[in-house]
């Protein structure tokens, strides 16, 4: 268990590796929702992906701190209410823990790798490098999330009766204006309840592709190729906006960085809730390779 001061109460985090003090250091900043440090989630997520990519580090002389968000989880009192965030503070919560991980581990810098929503978090921070060795975006969006966010409702035929109405919530936040609850769908509501608009707003308001653009640190690029939320087109846009980072394509990652076999939509999501199945072929030999060539 490895601690770092918050707003009003601690972060919470979990430590994994060698105790070698010369090892690189791997912060794992989780993806969207209440998604703790292991990579599960109340929603129906229980992959362990965090866990199995901080063993799979460990394994090769890499030490990490996978951490859970302010407010959720074991940072539950680092503020009163998870929903009264931005996209800004956690980024100020990376720099928190790069400063607490440097003076507790002795590490120079912190290899920061965001997870889908937490690559968003990861380019946000690093528009201040300071503590920070280079950025691993894993599963990351390369356009706006509001772009990302209509393509997955159109993706799926369910949503059809309320398409239109959820590209027209969208475009407000994008504009800056609020949407009250009662002119919410109830079948939208999960998704963009008041409490989480001006969480979404913020992060609507950023173009992953000028973040990455404007930091000269290094980076990774590590997208699955059976990711049914964030496709190959986001990370090439991310590489297109720095031809000169790595860019790494697996052909049989999903989302949660499972290993799948097929097109099947089921098999896929499947994989989301199966804590056994192992990560997909290269995923850890892609992280522990770029940030171990650069020690």
């Amino acid at each position: 268990m490895i601690e770092a001061p918050g707003p009003a109460g601690p972060l919470a985090g979990s430590v994994l590796g060698p105790s070698d003090t010369d090892a690189p250091v791997v912060l794992i900043v989780p993806g969207s929702g209440p998604t703790d440090r292991d990579g599960n989630n109340p929603l129906g997520v229980r992959a362990f992906s965090y866990r199995l990519i901080a063993e799979g580090l460990a394994a090769r002389g890499i030490r990490s701190v996978r951490i859970d968000k302010r407010g959720m989880f074991g940072s539950n009192r680092a503020i009163p209410d998870a929903n009264a965030v931005t996209i800004e503070d956690y980024a100020e919560d990376i720099h928190t823990w790069a400063a607490t991980i440097r003076e507790t581990m002795r590490a120079p810098c912190v290899w920061v790798l965001g997870h889908s929503e937490g690559g968003l978090s990861a380019l946000v921070a690093a528009q201040q490098p300071d503590g920070i060795c280079g950025l691993l975006l894993v599963s990351a969006a390369g356009r706006r999330l509001g772009d990302v966010l209509r393509e997955q409702i159109a993706a799926n035929p369910a949503n059809a009766p309320v398409r239109e109405e959820a590209e027209a919530i969208i475009a407000k936040l994008e504009a800056g204006q609020r949407v009250e609850e009662g002119d919410i769908n109830p079948a939208l509501r999960p998704l963009f309840r008041p409490e989480v608009q001006g969480f979404l707003a913020s992060t609507f308001a950023l173009d992953p592709a000028k973040l990455i653009a404007a930091y000269a640190g290094p980076v990774l690029i590590l997208q699955g190729l059976r990711d049914i939320q964030v496709g190959r087109a986001d990370a090439e846009r991310l590489h297109h906006s720095r031809p000169d980072a790595d860019l790494v394509l697996l052909p049989n990652a999903n989302h949660v960085l499972k290993a799948v076999a097929s097109d099947d939509r089921a098999a896929n999501i499947a994989t989301y809730q199966d804590p056994d199945s192992p990560l997909a072929e290269g995923v850890i030999e892609a992280i522990a390779g770029f940030v171990l060539a650069r020690r």
